[in-house]
């Protein structure tokens, strides 16, 4: 299983549109993925968010559930 396998094509979605989902979903029904670097992660993140950058990606993806919606910003 590749890194692309771990996430559905879908439309983005507006900020609110993200609260709105993590308003209505239980923390584990849901992979939340901070893609930044670290230093940007400490300085504020959204809770409960894990951070994986984007560069690590590919190594690190099958941290992620696959049967779970993924959002990343």
């Amino acid at each position: 299983m590749g890194v692309l396998d771990y996430f559905k094509p879908v439309s983005s979605m507006t900020a609110e549109e993200v609260r709105e989902f993590l308003r209505n979903k239980a923390a584990g029904e849901y992979n939340l993925v901070d893609v930044r670097q670290s230093g940007e992660y400490e300085r504020g993140h959204i809770p409960g968010a894990r951070l994986i950058p984007m560069g690590e990606l590919g190594e690190r993806h099958r941290e992620l559930d696959p049967d779970k919606p993924t959002i990343c910003y």
